[in-house]
């Protein structure tokens, strides 16, 4: 069993400090996923962990032993970049067999000091391992080509080749999936995740994409300005943000947040219509009355009939329409706020752009969010963020 554990880990380029304070522990043969907006440092992080930078302070602990000091080439740790950096000139089999002869497994580095007999042992013994993971990856066909003559995705597969013969302990992906095309990358995470079942290994993830962090991890990190906001599962960091930024940044179309104000009693308003409850202001400390905001997820709304009670009434002004479903952007309070409202495709063909529709919220649905942005009556480890927890 291997663990992962950064502890500390902070990162300054000069003057600019990029990672502050980071703490995380990385189960044996979990995916987790770095997810945040470019610039949040979460590649950083992960280059930490590689080694290919080093920390300005902090720990990072492989199996409980130190390894800050220890050359990446040493970690048995498995890097796929961005660009799938396969040699053009290299066959897919002889891009795969590459980090099996640089460092030195079975006999590829010493072949011109061996026999012949020796010497072809060695190769079968290297080419069957790729053989193998060939099979896994489903490009045992392509073996005998060369980078150039593969699609996107199949130069994906072959870099995850590449890493794989190596049986790392851990494989560290930097936006593996970014370079493909949108149906391939979704292809592609139905793959990845197929590909961590079954190679039981732990996988650390890199990506901006919200959407490959909440299908394939067992665990997220929200990262935002160098530090880790939340961690957690991709339901619970879904359902349970526990700040408002975790809550804008995961979820498309995005939560619609609007301005609140929360009285005496706990009940929290949007103009005359009361959204929700706090009884209790949970891990964000005191309920006190005055402004909030109060987040509704479009899945949360649902069209309903003209003076219903606790109905809010707005002007569409936008249609998505995603086959599944159709989003319809309403202007509301006279044009002063936008919400967006998830509808099932016969409620999204009757509601033509100009339309004035009326809106309920479901039932304990509503986020309040306190004015430091912290979310209000949510209690307990399932919400807390990474530092409370440490």
């Amino acid at each position: 069993m291997t663990a992962i554990a950064l502890k500390a880990i902070e990162k300054s380029f000069g003057s600019t400090r990029v990672l502050d304070g980071i703490d995380l522990s990385i189960s044996d043969g979990e995916f987790l996923t770095l997810v945040g907006p470019s610039g949040c440092g979460k590649s950083t992080l992960l280059r930490i962990l590689a080694g290919l930078e080093t920390p300005t302070s902090g720990t990072v602990e492989i199996d409980g032993r130190i390894v800050n000091d220890i050359r990446p080439a040493s970690r048995n740790l498995a890097m796929v970049f961005q660009s799938y950096a396969l040699y053009p000139h290299l066959s897919v089999a002889q891009n795969m067999m590459t980090p099996l002869k640089l460092r030195d497994l079975s006999f590829a580095g010493r072949l011109p000091l061996v026999g012949p007999l020796l010497a072809r042992e060695a190769y079968r013994s290297i080419l069957a391992r790729v053989e193998d993971t060939a099979q896994i990856l489903k490009i045992e066909h392509l073996l005998d080509r060369k980078p150039g003559q593969l699609s996107g995705g199949q130069r994906q597969r072959a870099a995850l080749g590449r890493a794989m013969v190596r049986e790392p302990i851990a494989f560290l992906m930097d936006e593996p999936l970014s370079n493909l095309d949108a149906a391939l990358r979704i292809h592609m995470r139905a793959e990845l995740a197929e590909l961590h079942r079954s190679l039981k290994s732990t996988f650390v993830y890199v990506t901006h994409d919200q959407a490959e962090a909440l299908t394939m991890s067992d665990r997220m990190a929200v990262m935002m300005d160098g530090q880790i906001l939340q961690l957690g599962a991709p339901e619970e960091i879904y359902n349970n943000p526990v700040d408002i930024r975790v809550a804008e940044f995961v979820g498309a179309p995005k939560i619609n947040l609007l301005p609140g104000t929360l009285d005496s009693a706990g009940h929290a308003r949007f103009g005359d219509m009361v959204l929700t409850r706090v009884t209790d202001g949970g891990d964000a400390g005191p309920v006190t009355s005055g402004p909030v905001t109060i987040g509704l997820r479009p899945e949360h709304l649902a069209l309903c009939d003209s003076g219903a009670p606790q109905s809010l009434s707005g002007r569409v002004v936008h249609k998505e329409n995603l086959g599944a479903d159709v989003y319809l952007h309403l202007a509301v309070q006279d044009g002063a706020h936008r919400i967006v409202v998830r509808t099932t495709p016969r409620e999204g063909r009757t509601a033509s752009l100009g339309r004035t529709l009326h809106v309920r919220r479901l039932e304990d649905q509503a986020m309040v969010f306190g004015p430091n942005g912290n979310r209000l009556g949510l209690s307990g480890v399932a919400g807390r963020t990474v530092a409370e927890v440490a």
